[in-house]
């Protein structure tokens, strides 16, 4: 081979790969294998098969360790039957031996200390046994147990391949295993989901119908009792009508919030100033009363998104400025920039800001900030905001704005539908 020239390029040959290494093309043949397969029981079945018929061995078969490290289970066996080998403790025979010292070990059947052991394998016609440990990250994983009834001409190289082949085995056995694992826990997270939205299903769809009507036969007991009652039972009166309207509003939010993570999307082309200019209007006499300006940039694009989500989105955060903005608060403003593969909106005010300690929080579920105390909400407004968000493949966060006012941004990925 011309090692002097500058660079070698040679194309990947694997029929002459297969010809010139029968050895490493069984490594080959393996390494697609485990590549391909997450059948543990049918990835190991295949590999033996494959690895005595390169050997010309007569017997294969492969115990792997259980948890404690105590002993080992067949896991997969070919020509050779297989009762009383189910299991082999690690002080006891060949492929124990092998676990218990990491070795490979190739022996006659008839050197074998334990004569009831011979007398088994003898049965079935076995002279030679040979035994591979299956070590990852120097844990024995399990043995590989190979069998001939004639002689085996054993060599280094052999030897050397056999021990490659363990732990190749060694590490598809371990990964197939945090798969399961994987997929185990993947699957006992979907049912606490299911429960959990089972569960706030029948709490809102519960609760609504109480709410309701609490808060319609307080109306209807004030209107029989006319004046007849004390300013203490007024204010008592008084206190159960916010508690009610607070339940109806926590209702609805819940119900909203689960609709913000399951309800499907309808993507369609929403032009954002008709959205903006729908929620000014319903905001029309608030935004009057106390003078707050509301300032749209003229280059608002055309999204793809779910209109009405969208719409919550835009609304909640609006809402939120004139909720907690104090009443210095003068204007709204919101702002657009294209950025490649998003559209990136924010909404912003001059208002009395958020501290630090709050901004860290404000997203998650019935958390509310400082300066929210004495004001009606349940928390939940924000959580509803990021879930739409993110359904709409963006994020939301809370811009520095140096002390003046909040800012929320938020992001939407170009090209939803």
């Amino acid at each position: 081979m011309p090692f002097n020239k500058e660079y070698i390029s040679l194309p990947f040959d694997e029929t002459g790969f297969r010809e010139r290494n029968r050895d490493l093309s069984l490594l080959l043949d393996l390494s697609f294998l485990t590549a391909s397969t997450i059948d543990l029981a049918g990835l190991l079945s295949r590999s033996i098969a494959k690895i005595t018929s390169h050997f010309q061995l007569d017997a294969a078969r492969i115990y792997l360790m259980d948890e404690e490290a105590e002993c080992m289970h067949l896991a997969a066996s070919l020509g050779i039957e297989t009762e009383r080998l189910e299991t082999v403790r690690l002080e006891e025979g060949f492929s124990g031996k092998s676990a218990r010292t990491r070795s490979f070990i190739a022996q006659r059947l008839s050197e074998l200390d334990d004569r009831e052991r011979i007398k088994l394998l003898a049965a079935r016609g076995i002279k030679i046994i040979i035994c591979v440990p299956l070590i990852l990250m120097d844990k024995v994983v399990g043995v590989l147990n190979l069998a001939a009834r004639h002689e085996v001409e054993l060599h280094q190289g052999m030897v050397d391949i056999l021990n490659l082949i363990g732990s190749q085995i060694a590490v598809a056995v371990t990964n197939i295993r945090l798969l399961e694992d994987i997929r185990s826990k993947a699957e006992e997270i979907e049912k606490k989901n299911e429960t959990i939205k089972f569960f706030a299903y029948s709490i809102s769809h519960d609760l609504k119908g109480p709410a309701i009507a609490i808060y319609g036969l307080l109306r209807r007991l004030e209107s029989m009792i006319d004046g007849g009652l004390d300013e203490k039972a007024k204010t008592c009166l008084d206190h159960i009508f916010k508690a009610s309207t607070q339940l109806q509003r926590l209702v609805a939010d819940i119900n909203a919030y689960i609709s913000a993570k399951e309800a499907s999307l309808d993507i369609e082309k929403v032009p954002v100033r008709e959205v903006l200019a729908e929620i000014r209007e319903s905001l029309r006499e608030t935004l009057s009363c106390r003078g707050i300006a509301w300032i749209v940039p003229e280059d608002l694009p055309v999204v793809s998104a779910d209109r009405l989500s969208l719409s919550r989105v835009l609304r909640n955060l609006t809402e939120n400025a004139l909720k907690y903005g104090g009443p210095g608060m003068t204007e709204i403003r919101f702002g657009y920039r294209d950025e490649g593969d998003f559209h990136v909106f924010s909404v912003s005010d001059n208002g009395v800001g958020i501290s630090g300690e709050d901004a860290a929080h404000l997203f998650e579920l019935f958390r509310r900030h400082a300066s929210s105390k004495g004001t009606e909400g349940s928390g939940m407004g924000l959580a509803i905001v990021k879930e739409i968000i993110q359904r709409h493949g963006g994020r939301v966060w809370l811009a520095d704005s140096e002390g003046r006012g909040a800012s929320f941004v938020f992001s939407i990925r170009k090209g939803l539908g």
